[in-house]
């Protein structure tokens, strides 16, 4: 009951600036969470076009607040589809209280909210490491480590996946650890500073949660390597395995973890789940709460993970590949189908062609083995200007859910996830909608199907990954 009542009493001292403005004209205008030392509110930035933003206030302890705020513009130059974005930082007073602030995206969702009502399925949890995988290694490679990897801190900005990068320390520093170890922290924790390795560590905690909604069992105190939780698929198993060796130099580095991850991998099972479940996954999660050290921040590029529905998977995703514009294209017999989108904006239409050898974009081919080509009878991928890849940061990813009759035909089609940009989401509609599967029975019966189609576009290639998820 203590411990209610100081968490209580905590909110109650945050809360009371609702309504005010600080420096820079930000106003606090809704409570959103807070730590122990920190709390976040919902702000506005921009005068012509206001547009959400969060502002993380934190208590300013004259022993390191300069180094905080020198942190915060070093995060502030680095630049990621993957990161949540810091806008201004800076100091402020509240009363008699000397703060530290910074304005960061507005997220609206993140993956702790998700977890204990439902585990993210292969697919999904596919893409938000691949997600993380990129924004680790970027920031890896520019000196940097993360630090607090972890469900609460792997948020959903316009449904693209995102780190947080308010906390981020550079490599060999004291990663400024308040208390005890954290649960998603490595056994080196005590040492006091930050690490790829550690990053490394934390992601696989979080990788078992997300797939099982259990954490590794191990002890701090002993040597033994973690127990992970039964049942989880390939290559998950493998990747968490070589995530959480006690000693960091054991560790697969991110690098090496994406490269596993794009070996020619099994089908993950199928995954069964309640109409509760199922019912629950679509609601949308507006984020209530921030875990300590985060309040809001941070795929799968241009991909909504944390509410998408479970799917029963028919066989493994399978990548099939445009390339962009190249010099002179080799020429097929089969005449290409034409109608290329005029790129003037990212809203303008257009009739994609047939990914038989567009006289514009080079050859089509399939990228990964495994493709029944007796369940797909006809593939189309978008024609993508160059100049409209040249707009692209990372990859933009679309997901078009197809339903198809017994005879193979599309007869409608709807988003699973449109992705940030229309205009992409509109090239990816167009060609989805001229699939052709093979005629299907069940039981002897004609039936229907339903198919993902999820597109990713980017600078130099779209690749569509086709999945069967239902009868």
């Amino acid at each position: 009951m203590a411990a209610t009542g100081g968490a209580t009493r905590r909110i109650d001292a945050w809360k009371q600036w609702e309504g005010r403005v600080v420096i820079g004209g930000f106003q606090l205008r809704q409570y959103l969470g807070a730590s122990d030392h920190s709390a976040v509110f919902l702000t506005e930035r921009g005068e012509r076009e206001p547009q959400k933003a969060a502002i993380k206030l934190i208590s300013a302890d004259p022993s390191n607040a300069e180094l905080q705020l020198s942190r915060w513009r070093l995060a502030a130059k680095l630049s990621h589809p993957h990161l949540i974005r810091l806008f201004q930082m800076g100091r402020c007073q509240l009363g008699n209280i000397g703060l530290l602030y910074v304005v960061m995206e507005y997220a609206e969702e993140n993956l702790s909210q998700v977890l204990p009502h439902r585990p993210l399925t292969p697919v999904e949890t596919r893409d938000m490491l691949e997600a993380a995988l990129d924004a680790l290694a970027y920031l890896h490679g520019k000196g940097f480590a993360h630090g607090h990897v972890k469900p609460a801190n792997i948020m959903a900005v316009n449904d693209q996946l995102k780190l947080s990068s308010d906390g981020l320390c550079p490599m060999g520093e004291p990663g400024g650890h308040v208390g005890n170890a954290g649960i998603y922290e490595p056994p080196e924790t005590a040492s006091g500073r930050i690490s790829p390795a550690a990053d490394v560590w934390s992601l696989g905690m979080t990788l078992a949660e997300a797939l099982t909604q259990r954490l590794p069992v191990w002890a701090r105190t002993e040597q033994e390597e973690p127990i992970l939780p039964g049942a989880l698929p390939a290559p998950f198993f493998e990747v968490i395995h070589h995530c959480l060796r006690r000693e960091p130099q054991s560790r697969w580095t991110a690098t090496d973890i994406a490269a596993r991850l794009h070996q020619k991998l099994p089908a993950p099972q199928a995954q069964t789940t309640s109409r509760s479940q199922e019912a629950f996954a679509k609601r949308r999660f507006i984020v209530p709460t921030v875990a300590v050290g985060l309040a809001l921040a941070a795929i799968l590029g241009g991909v909504r993970l944390l509410h998408r529905r479970p799917e029963a998977q028919r066989g493994a995703p399978i990548a099939l590949e445009r390339q962009g514009p190249q010099p002179k294209p080799e020429q097929k017999s089969k005449t290409p189908e034409t109608g290329q989108p005029t790129h003037k904006q990212q809203g303008s239409s257009g009739t994609p062609p047939s990914p038989t050898l567009p006289r514009s974009e080079g050859r089509t081919e399939t990228t990964a083995g495994g493709l029944d080509q007796g369940e797909v009878v006809h593939q189309v991928l978008p024609a993508v200007p160059q100049s409209a890849r040249d707009t692209i940061r990372g990859k933009v990813r679309v997901s078009v859910r197809v339903h198809v009759d017994p005879s193979g035909d599309v007869v409608g089609a709807e988003f699973d996830s449109p992705g940030p940009s229309k205009y992409f989401a509109r090239l990816a509609m167009q060609a989805a909608q001229r699939w052709k599967f093979l005629p299907a029975q069940v039981d002897g019966q004609d039936a229907s199907r339903e198919w993902i189609l999820r597109f990713e576009f980017g600078r130099t290639a779209t690749k569509v990954y086709p999945v069967q998820v239902g009868p």
